[in-house]
């Protein structure tokens, strides 16, 4: 699967930009700010349906302008597809596949499989648990699709069940019935999405740590712990021994809405306790291991997305990534940099095809 072309229009510092890929390796360059990140940016946009690195769709419209536009075309099992995601002001996204508006973003999530190495990722070791389910569902949805509704259903239950809390607190009432429809339904979806998180990890983890020890080469011992409330027990007793405190705090205290994956070395959190070159490496082999688990997985090479890192690498982790894609573990890659020669000497070294868009 490769991108063969891209086209935007308004969106973010790009009035009107068409690029032509190469089938390996793409790089752009140029000084900061003049929107090489942007580009990257586009293309997780048609995969994710969302910018990865502005939440707010609106924002991503080009100042003074009513609307944007994605379009690309791109080859996949000897298929030419055409997907253009749009947002005008005041109106919902929209994202086409050959033309036609799918009802639900949900259904489009894994039909182009992409990674992205970016230093924004930093945010999955200093932000709070949220970030890093994330990361855990990001991955599992590409490849499971009933995972992604039981994620959404279970989080447009949590919503129900806190209003019904508030409500209750405002109202100084309580209904124990009604709120056990909540408890039940819960249970179902929590229990599902736990088990799957469980799975994933236990694949993902030797994965993981098989990458860290190529990229670091050292015997340094780092690991990811999974965390979650239902390794003590099953949602629906917690829901019903959490009740006092989720009615004196007016939300659901207890759930997989909880979990976290806990980065540490040495069995400390890397947060504290590792240096900023071991955080690097960290999340580096973390980011390439999910490249390679949604590879085995799918049978598709994931687009692979190079935010300005090369920057952040020393010159014996920059090696390895080129060792990785001239043994063909890559597929198509995209490169941000803003030093034009440095980008050149790494691409030809690989001794693949490559474009250098000077942006």
């Amino acid at each position: 699967m490769h991108l063969n072309k891209l086209s935007l229009f308004n969106y973010k510092n790009f009035a009107e930009a068409s690029f032509d890929f190469d089938i390996k390796i793409n790089c752009f360059v140029g000084k900061n700010g003049i929107g090489k990140t942007n580009v990257l940016d586009a293309i997780y946009h048609l995969a994710y349906g969302k910018s990865y690195f502005n939440p707010l769709a609106v924002q991503n419209i080009k100042h003074g302008e009513e609307f944007f536009v994605i379009d690309a075309e791109l080859e996949k099992n000897d298929r030419t597809e055409q997907v253009v995601c749009s947002l005008k002001k005041g109106q919902k996204k929209v994202l086409k596949r050959n033309g036609k508006a799918y009802d639900k973003f949900s259904d489009h999530i894994g039909f182009i499989p992409l990674v992205i190495i970016s230093p924004a990722d930093r945010d999955l070791i200093i932000e709070g648990s949220e970030t890093r389910r994330k990361f855990m569902d990001s991955v599992i949805s590409q490849l499971d699709s009933t995972y992604l509704h039981q994620l959404i259903q279970y989080q447009k239950v949590i919503v129900q069940r806190n209003a019904l809390l508030k409500y209750f607190a405002l109202n100084h009432t309580f209904d124990n019935d009604t709120l056990s429809i909540y408890n039940e339904q819960l249970n179902e979806y929590g229990k599902s999405i736990f088990e799957k998180r469980k799975d994933f990890l236990e694949q993902f983890i030797p994965i993981f740590n098989t990458h860290h020890q190529a990229i670091t080469g050292s015997e340094e011992s780092v690991q990811l712990v999974y965390e979650s409330h239902l390794f003590e027990k099953d949602l629906l007793t917690l829901l019903q021994e959490n009740i006092n405190k989720d009615r004196a705090l007016h939300y659901t205290t207890s759930g997989i809405h909880k979990d976290d994956l806990s980065f540490e070395i040495d069995s400390h959190p890397i947060k504290k306790f590792g240096s900023q070159g071991q955080q690097k490496s960290f999340l580096i082999a973390l980011k390439l291991a999910q490249f390679e688990f949604l590879k085995k997985q799918s049978g598709v090479k994931p687009i692979l997305l190079f935010d300005d890192i090369f920057d952040k690498l020393d010159e014996t982790r920059v090696a390895k990534i080129v060792e990785m894609v001239n043994s063909e573990t890559f597929g198509q890659l995209f490169i941000s940099d803003t030093h034009p020669e440095r980008t050149e000497a790494i691409v030809k070294s690989t001794h693949q095809t490559y474009k250098i868009f000077n942006l």
